[in-house]
């Protein structure tokens, strides 16, 4: 691995502010692609936020800003939303960043392979006006457009490299950094130098940027312990003490959900799931109080709802839904005839302990259901889980601060979550409303949907999780409210 060290003292460079040498970040995952088009955010946001730019900023509590895009409306259809650009932007490869460039963009994370390319599927067209001017025409409203342009779903590349052999590799974008092919190990280190001529120099904190992937908590304290590391999310809370003994910070906010997603609810892969009473039988059969104990020392809160407590749809009494009762479970099984039990497969997903796998094969054979684990490296994950490989997966997944995103993401009939895409005329009815109507009616058709997929039991939540990352002496952060990673512009050197 290529490891660089921060240092404290810094260079002026004649542009932006005080630079520093070399930030080196640990990061959970490889990136899926370098390409905007089937790329992933979320763990995976700081390889994409070192290259390229996106229409839009989002500040750490969640504050929609300008940044690529200067202003944006929307007609009163809220279909038509346009945006004006900045001129003075070019990609690395001397490409003049346009309005038909962002337009070009925008399509392609539309058709593309990214994970969240749901995101878009409300666009049906994206048009340049004139060269600052950018349109982009919905099929329907879409209250999380914008905020979306500040994600992987706004990110910029240039054109000259659509459709090049080297695209998923070797990103062309507008943003911090370049990445340096020749030094980069794929699959195991990026490293990412300044680039010298960006539009926003202030946002660049350091002359190098090395991202490494640890992804294990095992590679984590080893690299914290080493000094090989300035800033990394840990894999559960397990070594905060032994991590904060070392001189790092520990610095943690809720934000994930923790459990499992029964997705196979027609019974394609497995007939069982297409009964209601299965799927609530597998929610009671679970002591989440135990295993939030057992896998991270209690380090969250116990839930029944993927809705975060700054939801809208966020309902105080459904964090009790389905308690632990495994009696009440076996009855459910027998009602829908499976008093002998059956078989569900599940991927064994190799992020570090097993403790949650291992327990949650034991409180589900305890009424009868067999797990068959596949294990699964951590790089295949998000792929096998999300190309509806499995009828249910135990996954991490982030709670969104509005109830549109998470329908969006987990929900709805195109959500990257909903990876069997079961349509249901309840939830169309209720996102119909989400989308169209007043805030007062919207937020209470987002309660009547958490209500409605907790009783279907579409989603098994287990808690609402701490996320922890740890940074050396050198090194502040912010974290970002509705992400997984803080921002890369957030990571600075010590004050």
């Amino acid at each position: 691995m290529v490891l660089g060290l921060s240092a404290c003292g810094g260079s002026d460079d004649g542009g932006g502010e005080e630079s520093n040498p070399t930030l080196t970040l640990g990061v959970i995952f490889p990136p899926t692609s370098m390409s905007p088009a089937d790329s992933s955010w979320a763990n995976e946001s700081p390889y994409m936020q070192a290259v390229y730019d996106t229409l839009v900023h989002i500040a750490p509590d969640g504050e929609l800003q300008p940044w690529l895009a200067t202003e944006w409306s929307y007609d009163d259809s809220r279909t038509v939303l346009t945006m004006k650009l900045r001129t003075d932007v070019t990609f690395t490869d001397g490409t003049p960043f346009t309005a038909d460039v962002a337009a070009q963009n925008v399509l392609r994370f539309r058709d593309g392979t990214s994970v969240n390319a749901s995101f878009l599927a409300n666009v049906s067209d994206a048009t340049a006006v004139d060269d600052e001017t950018l349109q982009i025409t919905l099929s329907q409203p879409d209250p999380a457009l914008v905020l979306y342009l500040g994600q992987n779903a706004g990110l910029q590349a240039s054109p000259e490299g659509f459709g090049a052999a080297d695209e998923k590799t070797n990103p062309i974008g507008s943003g911090p950094y370049v990445l340096d092919t020749e030094e980069t190990v794929v699959g195991s280190t990026y490293v990412y130098d300044k680039n010298p001529d960006y539009w926003a120099p202030d946002s660049q904190h350091y002359d190098e940027l090395v991202i490494n992937v640890l992804d294990s908590l095992t590679t984590q304290v080893n690299a914290i312990q080493g000094e090989q590391v300035d800033g990394v999310p840990l894999a559960d809370p397990s070594a905060n003490e032994q991590v904060e003994a070392s001189g790092f910070e520990v610095t943690s906010h809720e934000l994930d959900w923790e459990g499992l997603l029964l997705f196979d609810r027609q019974g394609q892969v497995n007939p069982a799931l297409a009964d209601v009473r299965v799927r609530q039988a597998i929610a009671h059969s679970i002591d989440r109080a135990a295993i939030l104990q057992a896998a991270y020392g209690g380090a969250g809160t116990v839930t029944g709802q993927i809705f975060g407590e700054g939801s809208p749809a966020y309902d105080a009494s459904l964090d009790e839904a389905y308690p632990y009762d495994p009696e009440q479970a076996t009855e459910l099984l027998a009602e829908a005839g499976y008093a002998d039990g059956f078989t569900l497969q599940m991927p064994l997903i190799q992020v570090g302990s097993t403790t949650v796998f291992d327990l949650l094969a034991q409180y589900l054979g305890d009424v009868g259901i067999t797990v068959d684990y596949v294990p699964t490296p951590l790089a295949d994950a998000i792929p096998d889980v999300t190309g509806a490989k499995y009828a249910a997966s135990w996954f991490r997944l982030q709670q969104d601060p509005t109830p549109w995103q998470t329908a969006n993401f987990s929900i709805s009939e195109a959500a990257t979550w909903n990876v069997f895409h079961v349509q249901d005329a309840t939830v169309d009815q209720l996102l119909a409303t989400m989308q169209t109507a007043d805030e007062a009616a919207a937020d209470e058709a987002a309660q009547q949907l958490n209500q409605y997929v907790v009783e279907q039991a579409w989603f098994v939540p287990f808690y609402r999780l701490e996320a922890f990352f740890a940074t050396s002496p050198a090194t502040d952060v912010e974290l970002q409210d509705d992400n997984a990673y803080p921002y890369l512009e957030n990571i600075t050197p010590a004050a």
